[in-house]
């Protein structure tokens, strides 16, 4: 969980004017998200199309690629936000001065550019799927930027960022069959409460830094043995949560087994991580993590190449 406080709207916090071009300074913006860690969403929106597609008896090239570009520019619009709304704190943040926007290689009208633009775009795709995604793209949107206050007022505020990239399963499930799943919705859980347990891990790194600026996070507010204690539990619930999933889904033995490697990766990451050890909470956060969501991805694609994954009707049963 990025650590900071948003203080006004104006360009204080580059300490010069950026000389880069236009163009330079836009991709110095979209460096800072990291299009990489787009991996923890992605495989299970990718997930619940396969699934979704299966249920309408073939996939659509058009509707694959629209959902590939809202979550490209949602997340995008996002996590511009969350830069834009963290620029004055990340500044005094040894861990994020180095980041574009603190350092003054761009303006804070650069990362609102970027805003505006994936949203616009976000919209725009949504209408191309249809009415219900065009009429959820304002409300998913806005859940998404309200993100970037959120650490601002509580303490679920890693609830509501592993809430953020749960909407993305249902969000393409809905728009491949325009309707709703009680089966993906668990899906959803399982992957709000893994997102949640490991940002609680992550904002380990920051509780000296958000107990002096007021920033609400579970470690700040009950210290790093209890947070780890919480992100446990958010992990139950989560295997719990994917347990469910598949025996609703009705997927095959390729699902479990790689549960059974999920469940193996998850302790392997709590293992990683100590209280008075925070050395390796980049490994922890990074590369465990993108491993479990592309290990459940590819084992659903074989789970249902192995046998009937119980898709019927346009609802997974």
């Amino acid at each position: 969980m990025s650590s900071t406080v948003a203080h006004g709207i104006d360009d204080r916090s580059s300490p010069s004017e950026p000389s880069s071009p236009t163009w330079r300074r836009i991709a110095a913006v979209l460096g800072d998200i990291k299009f990489a860690h787009t991996i923890f969403a992605l495989p299970f929106a990718l997930l619940s199309a396969h699934l979704a597609f299966l249920s309408i008896e073939g996939y659509r090239l058009n509707i694959l690629l629209a959902i590939l570009v809202c979550m490209v520019t949602a997340r995008t619009a996002a996590m511009s936000f969350n830069r834009y709304l963290d620029r004055d704190m990340d500044s005094s943040n040894p861990r994020t001065q180095g980041r574009s926007l603190p350092s003054g290689k761009v303006k804070p009208s650069d990362t609102l550019t970027v805003v505006i633009t994936g949203c616009v775009i976000f919209i725009a795709t949504c209408w191309y799927l249809g009415m219900w995604p065009l009429i959820l793209s304002v409300p998913t949107l806005a859940f998404l930027l309200l993100y970037s206050a959120s650490k601002r007022f509580t303490v679920l505020t890693h609830l509501w960022l592993g809430t953020a990239l749960a909407i993305a399963p249902m969000g393409a499930w809905i728009a491949v069959t325009g309707g709703w799943s009680w089966t993906i919705a668990i899906l959803c859980v399982a992957v709000a409460c893994w997102v949640a347990g490991f940002d609680v891990i992550y904002a380990l790194q920051d509780v000296e830094f958000d107990k002096k600026n007021r920033v609400f996070s579970i470690p700040a507010r009950i210290g790093s043995s209890g947070a780890l204690l919480v992100a446990r539990a958010f992990h139950l619930v989560s295997v719990i949560s994917l347990v469910i999933f598949g025996l609703q889904a009705v997927l095959t033995w390729p699902y479990w087994v790689a549960l059974a490697l999920v469940v193996i990766l998850i302790i392997i990451e709590h293992y990683l991580v100590k209280p008075d050890d925070l050395t390796k909470v980049g490994v922890a956060f990074f590369t465990v993590n993108g491993v479990i969501s592309i290990v459940l991805y590819l084992s659903v694609i074989a789970s249902t190449l192995v046998g009937a994954s119980g898709v019927s009707g346009g609802v997974v049963q």
